[in-house]
């Protein structure tokens, strides 16, 4: 399987999506084929006047994705055509899958749910963190900073040769032996 990656407006990737699964349906394609487009989204708390809210935002702003074999023109100009559309990648008159690297990502991503929930952690007497489980599971190696205040762990991603920094949430789990020095 295939993923493709649409660059949209950001912000209105939602909209965007709704328009272009009705004009899917429209076009006669089936329920199943329209829940082949998809927006990976992560749950963050955030904290405005002592208030903690747990808000949605996009994995990657400003794409969306189609999971299939390829694209029929069809299907290509149902995207091309709806508003908010900005180019597919590599280019439009050339549509390619994403690499295998990016596709394993979003893979990994994608096993979790479209929405990516908070990742268990616990860190270690070298104050490390160490992931027990959740999207951030094996991919320790590409977090570039935590912030263990906002329970937040910045996330290198790449998406076709472009590389941005995306916060995942995560809990902290406490281990035995801290709540045993902390009773002392």
């Amino acid at each position: 399987m295939n993923y493709y990656a649409v660059q949209v407006r950001t912000g209105k990737e939602d909209n965007f999506i709704r328009l272009v699964k009705l004009k899917m349906k429209n076009a006669g394609y089936s329920e199943d084929k329209c829940r082949d487009i998809i927006w990976p989204r992560r749950r963050l708390s955030e904290r405005k006047g002592g208030v903690v809210r747990r808000n949605l935002k996009p994995l990657y702003p400003g794409y969306v994705f189609y999971c299939g074999e390829e694209i029929d023109s069809e299907l290509h100009w149902i995207i091309r055509r709806t508003p908010g559309f900005y180019r597919f990648l590599k280019d439009n008159k050339n549509i390619q899958p994403l690499s295998r690297h990016d596709s394993e990502i979003l893979r990994h991503f994608l096993s979790f749910g479209e929405i990516i929930e908070h990742s268990k952690v616990i860190f270690n007497q070298d104050n490390r963190i160490e992931v027990i489980s959740g999207p951030m599971m094996g991919l320790e190696g590409i977090i570039q900073k935590v912030d263990r205040r906002k329970c937040r762990a910045k996330i290198k991603l790449e998406l076709n040769d472009n590389s941005l920094l995306v916060d995942l949430a995560f809990d902290v789990i406490k281990s035995t032996e801290e709540k045993n020095g902390k009773q002392e």
